[in-house]
């Protein structure tokens, strides 16, 4: 009962009912007017069909564009009113003033050495060109000197994640899309009072619309009351524009600059298995020392100081990794940003797609990808290379799931073998091939994550942890089922009617 009333009276169900409110009163006025007159329905209509030739003559993901385009032809007004509120990938022009400006500061201390890219490039010159592709499109360059560990649930992650905060001398950076009151937060909230008690330089970074439903409002002051410097991303506000599609999807922990985490793990009590929420949860993540963490550091610093602008602009140097590690092969920490127009982590697998040899293993919990990625993985599994995507078999919702196996035949036909994760869900976001790349990341398989979110990953080159990657996805399939490759036979025509029409709508999932 209280859980309901939570739910009811929280600022979630408030916000849905002042945007319902909108558009209601938004489709009651087009309706009125298209009983009113048909000549002002006609210029709506010729309105759609313009925004329509927009969006064709954009420079822009062709994919992308083509869903809209057709939800458009089919509901000319009320398509073009869920395009501008969903699908709009432009910033308000005051929001995109100030986190490039964050953002360009950012680049500009970051390394443009490309020493380590030459040394790799006497190892494997494709590796290499992938590496030039994130750094050039990214500016984050990769480095030597760091150790990687990684975790294969959220629960060891979550123990290691305690055990080095406890260490913090200096500052604890954290950046969450999801933070909800629990087992998982409460060890680490204590330890964060306690730092900044201390006098640590303590900051904590959450997602207003990814914390929406497990947050208080204005929890970012409960925090503050205890020293900590606590920052909400881009405020969900019930307006209908497009800045709420515009998400900070990141993980990110960093600790006086030299030990950081990065991965899929959110901090919520299912992500450690405090209890069944879709089964059994499955997440990874990864762990890294040494010089490759000023990647991440730099990443958090971007992005608070665009939510709180005064915070040490000019000051970032003081951040920077002061210890020295052996190396552990090449490691690569990047972000993604919807700021460029360039889908760096979804081009990126491509690349990993496209020089495969001999496999390419990936998770994901959700699988809603565009022709270019279809194509690739198609292309991949018809020259011999084994290709092996891991989906839930428990779905976290139902619509997405539908969609997600709407995807299942092509890829099916063209050779790619595709399971199912019987114990639960996969929150796991992870790409590995021919023993030599992995990528560990935020990023799911979808329009929102590759288009829209601010999303982050680490790509190991002819490290330890690609192994590491590898072998847990190899012992993940032993709990998973395969989809039969007659799969579409096995579907009631009313789920593939249904599947059909969950499409359309894919670029808002």
């Amino acid at each position: 009962m209280k859980r309901f009333l939570r739910i009811v009276t929280g600022k979630l169900m408030i916000f849905a009912l002042l945007i319902i409110v909108q558009l209601a009163i938004l489709f009651g006025t087009i309706c009125f007017l298209e009983e009113y007159s048909g000549r002002i329905y006609g210029f709506l209509t010729f309105f759609g069909i313009c925004v329509t030739l927009w969006l064709v003559s954009k420079d822009d993901n062709p994919s992308y564009k083509l869903a809209w385009v057709v939800l458009i032809l089919i509901l000319p007004v009320f398509g073009v009113l869920f395009y501008l509120i969903f699908g709009n990938k432009s910033m308000p022009q005051k929001m995109h003033k100030r986190i490039s400006q964050s953002m360009e500061y950012e680049k500009s201390l970051l390394s443009n050495d490309f020493t380590h890219n030459d040394e790799l490039s006497k190892i494997d010159a494709q590796l290499a060109s992938l590496s030039r592709y994130i750094s050039n499109t990214t500016y984050y360059p990769m480095w030597k000197n760091t150790q990687a560990e990684y975790f294969s649930v959220g629960e060891t992650m979550w123990q290691r994640m305690i055990e080095e905060l406890e260490k913090a001398e200096k500052f604890i950076f954290m950046e969450f899309f999801i933070l909800e009151e629990g087992k998982m937060w409460e060890p680490i909230f204590e330890i964060l009072k306690q730092k900044a008690a201390e006098g640590l330089d303590v900051r904590f970074l959450y997602d207003d619309l990814g914390c929406i439903q497990t947050l208080p409002s204005n929890y970012y002051k409960k925090m503050m009351d205890f020293g900590i410097k606590a920052a909400v991303f881009n405020p969900f506000e019930p307006h209908l524009n497009s800045s709420m599609n515009f998400r900070d999807h990141r993980k990110i922990v960093v600790i006086d600059g030299n030990v950081g985490f990065c991965g899929g793990i959110n901090i919520a009590d299912e992500y450690i298995n405090a209890y069944e929420k879709h089964g059994h949860w499955k997440d990874t993540g990864v762990f890294l020392r040494g010089s490759a963490v000023w990647n991440l550091t730099s990443m958090f610093l971007s992005l608070w100081n665009f939510t709180c602008p005064t915070e040490d602009e000019g000051d970032y140097l003081r951040f920077h990794p002061t210890l020295w590690t052996e190396s552990d092969g090449f490691v690569q920490p990047f972000g993604d940003s919807p700021l460029n127009g360039i889908n760096v982590l979804e081009c990126a697998y491509m690349q990993i797609l496209s020089r495969a040899t001999k496999y390419v293993y990936i998770t994901t919990p959700y699988l809603i990808i565009d022709n270019e990625m279809a194509t690739c993985l198609s292309i991949a599994a018809r020259s011999g290379t084994d290709v092996r995507i891991i989906t839930p078999h428990v779905p976290d919702k139902w619509y997405v799931h539908e969609t997600t196996q709407s995807f299942y035949q092509s890829l099916l036909d063209a050779g790619v073998c595709i399971y199912e994760y019987t114990p639960g869900f996969i929150h796991s976001k992870m790409f590995v091939s021919d023993d030599d790349v992995a990528i560990v990341g935020t990023a799911n398989m979808d329009y929102r994550s590759f288009f829209l979110h601010f999303e982050c990953g680490v790509c190991f080159y002819n490290a330890k942890a690609v192994a590491d990657v590898r072998d847990d996805i190899l012992k993940t399939l032993e709990h998973c089922r395969q989809v039969p490759k007659n799969y579409n036979k096995t579907v009631p025509i009313y789920k593939k009617i249904l599947r059909s029409f969950l499409r359309l709508f894919s670029p808002m999932m």
